[in-house]
Formats: C-alpha cells, structure tokens, sequence
C-alpha cells in the first residue's frame, strides 16, 4: 500500500482571504457589508467582515455559501458557529472572520461600534 503525501497548501494572504468572502457575500445578496480592519488591534485575526441577512434562512444560506466558496478556494473555516439558530453565524477563516446576522441582532451587540468606528469601513470603499 502507498503513502499518499497530501502538500498543504499555499498559505492565501488576508486580502485574498477578505476578497474570497465578499465574493460569497455578493453571490448571495447579503446586506449591509462592512469590514473592520483590525490589524493593529488584535493579534486573532487581520479583519472582520459583519453582513446581514433578511431571515434565519437567509443567513444560513449566506454562511453556507462563504463556507463552500472558502473549501473551494482550498480553505476550510477553522470553525463555524451559530449554524443552528441561524440568528448570527461566525466563520472563521483564520486571518478574515465574517459574522452574518439578523438586522436585529445586528442592532443589539453593535459589533462595529465595540471595534470603534475609525476602523469601520464600507465594502465599496475597501476593495
């Protein structure tokens, strides 16, 4: 029997990462995009990306596809969170961490004021 050696891959770099998940964010009509660049804040991860969806269903299928594009991109999310509820889902992809929530979730935990608004940025404006 033969060993097969599987070689990791290339490692991608945060702004490949970051465009990889806006894509999937794009493809799926998600809201609200912004992305925090939290580079000089945290030692976790490079950026977040917050998006909302209109339903539990939405939102889960917003996840799904960042999910599918990132192993499709050779890139499996370190962990997923909320999958169940659907309210807010976390994808992990190492150096981008995209949270997709409810409007009105969104609006309770205010993610982007608890980053500080200096570092918020409108996805039209970032890439």
């Amino acid at each position: 029997m033969s060993k097969v050696s599987k070689s990791s891959p290339t490692p991608m770099k945060p702004e490949a990462i970051k465009k990889l998940a806006l894509q999937a964010l794009d493809a799926l009509k998600a809201e609200d995009i912004i992305i925090i660049d939290v580079r000089d804040h945290a030692n976790f991860t490079d950026f977040m990306i917050i998006a909302s969806g209109r339903s539990t269903r939405h939102v889960k299928s917003i996840a799904s596809e960042v999910i599918e594009t990132a192993k499709t991109g050779n890139l499996p999310p370190l962990g997923v969170e909320g999958e169940d509820v659907g309210e807010w889902i976390l994808v992990d992809l190492g150096d981008v961490i995209v949270h997709v929530m409810l409007p009105d979730t969104r609006q309770f935990y205010e993610l982007e004021k608890l980053w500080g608004e200096e570092l918020v940025g409108l996805k039209g404006i970032l890439h």
